[in-house]
């Protein structure tokens, strides 16, 4: 199967969660194309951000390294973070290298395009935007935060999140890929701060919701303090909905396997616990649910089992592509 005639999945989040779910999804005969977020203000990604003015590398980084091809060595060079006691301290080897790219070619995009191919990676790489954003967050008591890496320690609800500038534009390619997809995929990832940022781009958010791909919600397994306390599934596809203002999901992917007291309690000192899958109100919101073992629960962490999600996520775009030649 050549590449114009592989199936076509797009990943749409940032964070931790992401590249976790890529390195499965890169062993399967398919395009890829990952969607990253551009708010991240914390730490070095932050730093380069403030002190170049380009867009923060971070999570762009971490994708690329899941997607790449190469000797471990040499992706263990890309992710190398310094610890040293100058202005080295905490910046990571792969964050320095896409920000003087990004300087040599005067366009972080580009930027992105040639680290993609010094680091063999399977797939596409895009920012949500070519230009760094500012996610803000109204609280319920309508106080606003500024700043991706402040949201979560607001010790209050989160009303709404929105983007300045409001006008950030997405890159042509990125919508070009959305409206060619056979399969659309959004998580997993911090919902208000790895998510949103992305599909608060407008037109990234609007070609996604008409976008005629089935859209897979891939929900967290975790709650996650001062995002998402106390939230069931639901609760986050309704987050999902209220900020786009349309009903875009057609299947959500959740755990059902039973999570270990001892992590539990683990987590229980972060304020998190595991999800609630409410799955009569994920039926009532018309959803179709697929609910498997999908936690992997290796060094008292819980993540996503990268094999088993790419498993499934392969078979629903067989499922897709085969429906689409039927037709």
């Amino acid at each position: 199967m050549n590449q114009n005639t592989q199936p076509r999945i797009v990943i749409i989040g940032g964070g931790t969660g992401l590249p976790v779910l890529l390195r499965g999804l890169k062993h399967y005969n398919v395009d890829i194309t990952a969607i990253v977020t551009v708010a991240d203000d914390g730490g070095s990604s932050g730093r380069l951000r403030n002190d170049m003015h380009i867009p923060p590398p971070g999570d762009i980084r971490n994708v690329l390294a899941a997607l790449s091809d190469v000797e471990p060595l040499v992706e263990e060079m890309f992710q190398h973070r310094f610890r040293t006691t100058n202005e080295l301290s905490g910046h990571s080897l792969g964050n320095l290298i896409l920000a003087a790219m990004t300087s040599i070619t005067g366009n972080f995009s580009r930027a992105i395009q040639e680290m993609s191919r010094v680091l063999n990676v399977r797939g596409k790489v895009l920012p949500a935007a070519n230009r760094s954003v500012i996610l803000n967050a109204q609280l319920e008591d309508g106080t606003i935060i500024s700043g991706e890496s402040k949201i979560p320690y607001s010790g209050k609800r989160i009303k709404k999140v929105f983007l300045s500038p409001s006008d950030v534009e997405p890159l042509p390619e990125t919508i070009y890929e959305i409206n060619q997809a056979d399969l659309i995929v959004i998580g997993p990832g911090s919902l208000y701060t790895s998510i949103l940022p992305n599909l608060l781009v407008k037109k990234l958010g609007e070609e996604l919701c008409n976008a005629k791909a089935k859209k897979v919600y891939i929900c967290n397994l975790m709650t996650q303090a001062g995002e998402t306390h106390d939230f069931a599934a639901s609760d986050h596809v309704n987050a999902l909905y209220d900020h786009l203002g349309s009903p875009f999901i057609n299947t959500i992917l959740v755990n059902n396997e039973l999570i270990p007291p001892e992590i539990k309690l683990r987590y229980k000192e972060e304020f998190a616990k595991p999800v609630q899958f409410d799955v009569e109100r994920l039926k009532e919101l018309g959803l179709e649910i697929v609910q498997a073992k999908i936690a992997n629960l290796e060094d008292n962490v819980i993540r996503h089992d990268t094999r088993k999600v790419a498993e499934i996520l392969y078979s629903m775009i067989m499922t897709e592509t085969k429906m689409k030649d039927h037709s």
